[in-house]
Protein backbone atom coordinates (compact mmCIF):
# COMPACT_ATOMS: atom_id res chain seq x y z
CA UNK A 1 0.00 0.00 0.00
CA UNK A 2 0.99 3.58 -0.59
CA UNK A 3 1.89 5.87 2.85
CA UNK A 4 -0.76 7.88 4.39
CA UNK A 5 -0.84 11.41 3.54
CA UNK A 6 -0.39 13.96 6.31
CA UNK A 7 -1.76 17.69 6.01
CA UNK A 8 0.51 20.07 8.19
CA UNK A 9 -2.36 21.68 9.45
CA UNK A 10 -1.48 24.97 11.45
CA UNK A 11 2.39 25.44 11.52
CA UNK A 12 2.01 27.37 14.45
CA UNK A 13 0.26 24.67 16.44
CA UNK A 14 1.28 21.99 17.88
CA UNK A 15 0.17 19.49 14.79
CA UNK A 16 4.29 19.21 13.61
CA UNK A 17 5.11 18.58 16.76
CA UNK A 18 3.17 15.35 17.88
CA UNK A 19 3.53 13.92 14.03
CA UNK A 20 7.86 14.35 14.99
CA UNK A 21 6.82 13.26 18.77
CA UNK A 22 4.99 10.16 17.33
CA UNK A 23 7.74 9.42 14.65
CA UNK A 24 10.42 9.76 17.34
CA UNK A 25 8.64 7.08 20.04
CA UNK A 26 6.35 4.86 17.88
CA UNK A 27 7.71 5.39 14.56
CA UNK A 28 8.54 1.68 13.90
CA UNK A 29 4.98 0.71 14.76
CA UNK A 30 3.54 3.76 12.53
CA UNK A 31 2.11 2.95 8.39
CA UNK A 32 4.69 4.74 6.27
CA UNK A 33 4.04 8.54 6.33
CA UNK A 34 3.97 11.04 3.50
CA UNK A 35 4.36 14.65 4.87
CA UNK A 36 2.74 17.57 3.09
CA UNK A 37 4.37 20.46 5.20
CA UNK A 38 7.08 23.48 4.91
CA UNK A 39 10.05 21.55 5.04
CA UNK A 40 11.91 24.07 7.36
CA UNK A 41 8.68 23.50 9.79
CA UNK A 42 9.44 19.77 9.74
CA UNK A 43 12.59 20.12 10.57
CA UNK A 44 12.39 22.64 13.39
CA UNK A 45 9.35 20.83 15.23
CA UNK A 46 11.82 17.39 14.43
CA UNK A 47 14.92 19.38 16.33
CA UNK A 48 12.47 20.42 19.25
CA UNK A 49 11.05 16.69 20.29
CA UNK A 50 14.31 15.36 19.29
CA UNK A 51 13.33 13.66 16.06
CA UNK A 52 16.81 12.62 14.44
CA UNK A 53 15.45 11.14 11.25
CA UNK A 54 12.84 13.41 9.29
CA UNK A 55 9.74 11.44 6.84
CA UNK A 56 9.07 11.96 3.28
CA UNK A 57 8.28 15.50 2.59
CA UNK A 58 6.54 16.65 -0.19
CA UNK A 59 7.44 20.50 -0.02
CA UNK A 60 4.32 23.36 0.55
CA UNK A 61 6.42 25.74 1.41
CA UNK A 62 5.29 28.78 3.86
CA UNK A 63 5.41 32.65 2.94
CA UNK A 64 6.13 34.02 6.61
CA UNK A 65 8.44 32.65 9.00
CA UNK A 66 6.52 30.59 12.00
CA UNK A 67 6.33 31.61 15.48
CA UNK A 68 4.98 29.11 17.77
CA UNK A 69 1.54 29.62 19.23
CA UNK A 70 1.12 32.98 17.36
CA UNK A 71 -1.26 31.80 14.13
CA UNK A 72 -0.42 33.93 10.88
CA UNK A 73 -3.17 34.22 7.86
CA UNK A 74 0.16 34.80 6.38
CA UNK A 75 0.23 31.04 6.75
CA UNK A 76 -3.42 30.22 4.99
CA UNK A 77 -1.92 29.29 1.47
CA UNK A 78 0.51 27.17 2.21
CA UNK A 79 -2.01 25.62 4.91
CA UNK A 80 -4.54 25.33 2.41
CA UNK A 81 -2.06 23.86 -0.05
CA UNK A 82 -0.70 21.47 1.89
CA UNK A 83 -4.58 19.83 2.30
CA UNK A 84 -5.09 20.20 -1.67
CA UNK A 85 -1.88 18.37 -2.27
CA UNK A 86 -2.72 15.65 0.08
CA UNK A 87 -6.61 15.15 -1.06
CA UNK A 88 -4.48 14.92 -4.57
CA UNK A 89 -2.51 12.23 -3.75
CA UNK A 90 -5.29 10.31 -2.12
CA UNK A 91 -7.58 10.97 -5.23
CA UNK A 92 -4.58 9.78 -7.61
CA UNK A 93 -3.33 6.82 -5.61
CA UNK A 94 -0.19 8.31 -4.42
CA UNK A 95 -1.75 7.80 -1.10
CA UNK A 96 -3.54 5.29 0.61
CA UNK A 97 -5.40 7.91 3.29
CA UNK A 98 -5.34 11.33 4.44
CA UNK A 99 -4.47 12.00 8.07
CA UNK A 100 -5.15 15.62 9.06
CA UNK A 101 -2.91 17.81 11.53
CA UNK A 102 -4.95 19.87 13.48
CA UNK A 103 -6.19 23.77 11.78
CA UNK A 104 -7.71 26.99 13.53
CA UNK A 105 -10.05 28.52 11.38
CA UNK A 106 -10.24 32.68 12.04
CA UNK A 107 -6.50 33.04 10.18
CA UNK A 108 -7.91 30.92 7.22
CA UNK A 109 -11.09 32.91 7.20
CA UNK A 110 -8.90 36.21 7.95
CA UNK A 111 -7.30 35.12 4.40
CA UNK A 112 -10.55 34.24 2.58
CA UNK A 113 -11.52 30.86 3.20
CA UNK A 114 -15.00 29.92 2.80
CA UNK A 115 -15.74 26.53 4.25
CA UNK A 116 -16.32 26.08 8.03
CA UNK A 117 -13.49 23.41 8.13
CA UNK A 118 -11.59 20.65 7.30
CA UNK A 119 -14.61 18.17 6.98
CA UNK A 120 -16.18 20.68 4.53
CA UNK A 121 -13.49 21.39 2.66
CA UNK A 122 -11.98 18.16 2.30
CA UNK A 123 -15.72 16.73 1.07
CA UNK A 124 -15.25 20.00 -1.57
CA UNK A 125 -12.23 18.77 -3.12
CA UNK A 126 -13.68 15.10 -2.96
CA UNK A 127 -16.73 15.95 -4.58
CA UNK A 128 -16.32 14.77 -8.19
CA UNK A 129 -14.71 11.67 -7.67
CA UNK A 130 -17.13 8.57 -7.70
CA UNK A 131 -17.68 6.41 -4.65
CA UNK A 132 -19.63 3.22 -4.28
CA UNK A 133 -21.83 4.54 -1.52
CA UNK A 134 -23.53 6.99 0.26
CA UNK A 135 -22.16 10.15 0.12
CA UNK A 136 -20.73 11.86 3.48
CA UNK A 137 -19.97 14.35 4.62
CA UNK A 138 -20.64 12.83 8.27
CA UNK A 139 -18.55 12.63 11.45
CA UNK A 140 -17.76 10.24 13.50
CA UNK A 141 -15.29 10.26 16.51
CA UNK A 142 -13.77 6.82 17.26
CA UNK A 143 -12.55 5.86 20.63
CA UNK A 144 -11.44 2.54 22.04
CA UNK A 145 -14.58 1.74 23.87
CA UNK A 146 -17.20 3.63 21.55
CA UNK A 147 -18.23 4.80 18.06
CA UNK A 148 -20.23 8.19 17.25
CA UNK A 149 -22.03 9.64 14.61
CA UNK A 150 -23.86 12.99 14.17
CA UNK A 151 -26.65 14.42 12.97
CA UNK A 152 -26.14 18.08 13.30
CA UNK A 153 -21.88 19.17 14.09
CA UNK A 154 -21.23 22.40 15.17
CA UNK A 155 -25.16 23.72 15.37
CA UNK A 156 -26.16 25.31 18.04
CA UNK A 157 -28.73 23.62 20.11
CA UNK A 158 -31.67 25.81 19.92
CA UNK A 159 -31.34 25.07 16.27
CA UNK A 160 -31.20 21.39 16.35
CA UNK A 161 -34.69 20.02 15.96
CA UNK A 162 -35.40 22.46 13.17
CA UNK A 163 -31.99 21.05 11.63
CA UNK A 164 -33.11 17.50 12.43
CA UNK A 165 -34.95 16.79 9.13
CA UNK A 166 -36.09 13.04 8.13
CA UNK A 167 -34.09 13.25 4.82
CA UNK A 168 -30.71 14.56 6.95
CA UNK A 169 -31.23 11.60 9.28
CA UNK A 170 -31.42 9.34 7.11
CA UNK A 171 -28.58 10.28 4.70
CA UNK A 172 -26.53 10.06 8.04
CA UNK A 173 -27.96 6.71 9.04
CA UNK A 174 -27.30 5.17 5.69
CA UNK A 175 -23.52 6.85 5.27
CA UNK A 176 -22.83 5.31 8.88
CA UNK A 177 -23.76 1.62 7.97
CA UNK A 178 -22.04 1.78 5.07
CA UNK A 179 -18.79 2.73 6.97
CA UNK A 180 -19.37 0.74 9.30
CA UNK A 181 -19.52 -2.42 6.73
CA UNK A 182 -16.60 -1.04 4.39
CA UNK A 183 -14.52 0.85 6.20
CA UNK A 184 -14.49 -0.73 9.86
CA UNK A 185 -14.96 -4.43 8.47
CA UNK A 186 -18.23 -5.30 10.31
CA UNK A 187 -20.17 -7.50 8.26
CA UNK A 188 -23.79 -6.92 9.51
CA UNK A 189 -23.07 -3.21 11.71
CA UNK A 190 -25.97 -2.26 14.66
CA UNK A 191 -26.80 0.98 14.73
CA UNK A 192 -28.02 2.57 18.23
CA UNK A 193 -30.33 5.90 17.12
CA UNK A 194 -30.08 8.58 20.16
CA UNK A 195 -33.59 10.41 21.13
CA UNK A 196 -33.60 14.30 20.85
CA UNK A 197 -35.08 14.54 24.29
CA UNK A 198 -35.38 13.60 27.23
CA UNK A 199 -36.55 9.83 27.92
CA UNK A 200 -36.58 9.75 23.68
CA UNK A 201 -39.48 12.03 24.13
CA UNK A 202 -41.75 9.74 26.69
CA UNK A 203 -43.88 8.94 23.73
CA UNK A 204 -44.81 12.24 22.50
CA UNK A 205 -44.99 14.14 26.04
CA UNK A 206 -41.93 15.53 26.09
CA UNK A 207 -41.39 16.29 22.81
CA UNK A 208 -42.39 14.72 19.36
CA UNK A 209 -39.13 14.60 17.08
CA UNK A 210 -39.11 10.92 18.22
CA UNK A 211 -42.38 9.58 17.02
CA UNK A 212 -42.38 12.23 13.93
CA UNK A 213 -38.75 12.09 13.17
CA UNK A 214 -36.24 9.72 14.31
CA UNK A 215 -38.73 6.30 14.57
CA UNK A 216 -40.06 6.43 11.08
CA UNK A 217 -36.69 6.75 9.72
CA UNK A 218 -35.72 3.65 11.65
CA UNK A 219 -38.65 1.83 10.83
CA UNK A 220 -37.51 2.69 6.94
CA UNK A 221 -34.23 1.70 7.19
CA UNK A 222 -35.18 -1.66 9.32
CA UNK A 223 -37.58 -2.39 6.54
CA UNK A 224 -34.75 -2.71 4.04
CA UNK A 225 -32.90 -5.10 7.12
CA UNK A 226 -30.46 -2.70 8.80
CA UNK A 227 -30.32 -3.23 12.39
CA UNK A 228 -31.36 -0.20 13.09
CA UNK A 229 -33.04 0.84 16.87
CA UNK A 230 -35.58 3.24 17.24
CA UNK A 231 -34.90 6.63 19.16
CA UNK A 232 -33.47 5.55 22.63
CA UNK A 233 -33.02 7.61 25.86
CA UNK A 234 -29.58 9.16 25.90
CA UNK A 235 -29.13 9.01 29.20
CA UNK A 236 -29.08 5.29 29.62
CA UNK A 237 -27.05 4.42 26.16
CA UNK A 238 -23.81 4.51 26.90
CA UNK A 239 -22.88 2.55 30.23
CA UNK A 240 -20.99 -0.89 29.34
CA UNK A 241 -24.04 -3.05 28.77
CA UNK A 242 -25.74 -0.82 26.56
CA UNK A 243 -23.10 -0.47 24.32
CA UNK A 244 -22.60 -4.20 24.12
CA UNK A 245 -26.00 -4.16 21.58
CA UNK A 246 -24.48 -1.52 19.08
CA UNK A 247 -21.83 -1.01 16.83
CA UNK A 248 -22.36 2.53 16.15
CA UNK A 249 -24.47 5.62 18.24
CA UNK A 250 -26.09 8.24 15.92
CA UNK A 251 -26.12 11.24 18.19
CA UNK A 252 -28.62 13.88 17.22
CA UNK A 253 -26.66 16.78 17.98
CA UNK A 254 -22.50 17.81 19.14
CA UNK A 255 -22.35 17.27 22.89
CA UNK A 256 -25.00 14.12 22.82
CA UNK A 257 -22.17 12.29 21.36
CA UNK A 258 -19.12 14.01 22.08
CA UNK A 259 -19.62 14.14 25.92
CA UNK A 260 -19.43 10.83 26.55
CA UNK A 261 -17.35 9.55 23.79
CA UNK A 262 -14.51 11.79 25.56
CA UNK A 263 -15.42 10.82 28.66
CA UNK A 264 -14.70 7.45 27.75
CA UNK A 265 -11.53 7.93 25.88
CA UNK A 266 -9.99 11.75 25.94
CA UNK A 267 -6.59 11.21 24.81
CA UNK A 268 -7.06 8.78 22.21
CA UNK A 269 -10.11 9.07 20.22
CA UNK A 270 -9.92 9.72 16.57
CA UNK A 271 -12.23 11.75 13.88
CA UNK A 272 -13.35 10.69 11.28
CA UNK A 273 -15.42 12.20 8.24
CA UNK A 274 -17.46 9.10 6.92
CA UNK A 275 -19.11 9.00 3.28
CA UNK A 276 -15.81 10.03 1.24
CA UNK A 277 -13.79 8.45 -1.13
CA UNK A 278 -11.19 8.85 0.36
CA UNK A 279 -10.35 7.76 4.16
CA UNK A 280 -9.97 10.69 6.32
CA UNK A 281 -9.10 10.85 10.08
CA UNK A 282 -7.33 13.71 11.76
CA UNK A 283 -6.65 13.66 15.77
CA UNK A 284 -9.52 14.48 17.56
CA UNK A 285 -7.95 18.17 18.69
CA UNK A 286 -7.32 21.46 17.79
CA UNK A 287 -3.99 23.14 17.62
CA UNK A 288 -3.54 23.82 21.03
CA UNK A 289 -1.70 27.43 20.59
CA UNK A 290 -0.92 27.57 24.56
CA UNK A 291 1.30 24.54 24.02
CA UNK A 292 2.89 25.31 21.05
CA UNK A 293 6.88 25.34 21.05
CA UNK A 294 7.00 23.32 23.98
CA UNK A 295 6.99 19.64 22.87
CA UNK A 296 4.50 18.75 26.11
CA UNK A 297 1.97 17.79 23.53
CA UNK A 298 0.48 14.02 23.91
CA UNK A 299 0.98 12.29 20.69
CA UNK A 300 -2.18 9.80 21.68
CA UNK A 301 -4.93 10.76 19.58
CA UNK A 302 -2.47 11.53 16.04
CA UNK A 303 -1.04 7.75 16.83
CA UNK A 304 -4.73 6.22 16.97
CA UNK A 305 -5.53 8.39 14.02
CA UNK A 306 -2.88 6.80 11.77
CA UNK A 307 -3.34 3.67 12.87
CA UNK A 308 -6.86 3.76 12.29
CA UNK A 309 -6.93 5.52 8.87
CA UNK A 310 -4.52 2.43 7.54
CA UNK A 311 -6.60 0.07 9.15
CA UNK A 312 -9.76 1.36 7.48
CA UNK A 313 -7.87 1.59 3.81
CA UNK A 314 -7.25 -1.77 3.99
CA UNK A 315 -10.73 -2.70 5.00
CA UNK A 316 -11.77 -0.75 2.30
CA UNK A 317 -9.74 -2.28 -0.30
CA UNK A 318 -10.33 -5.52 0.62
CA UNK A 319 -14.23 -4.71 0.14
CA UNK A 320 -14.17 -3.36 -3.40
Amino acid sequence: MQPLAVSMGDPAGVGLEILCSALRDAGASLPPLRVFADPDAVAAAAALVGLRTLPEISSVPLAAPVRAGHPDAAHAPAIIGAIEASVAACLAGEASALVTLPIAKAPLYEAGFTFPGHTEFVAHLTAKAPLPGPRGPVMLLAGSALKAALVTIHTPLKDVPAALTPAKLEQAARVTLWALKHDFGIAAPRLALAGLNPHAGEAGGLGHEELEVINPVAARLRAEGHAVTDALPADTLFHPEARAGYDAVLAMYHDQGLIPLKTLDFWGAVNVTLGLPIVRTSPDHGTAFALAGKGQARTDSFIAAARLAWTMAQTRAKAR
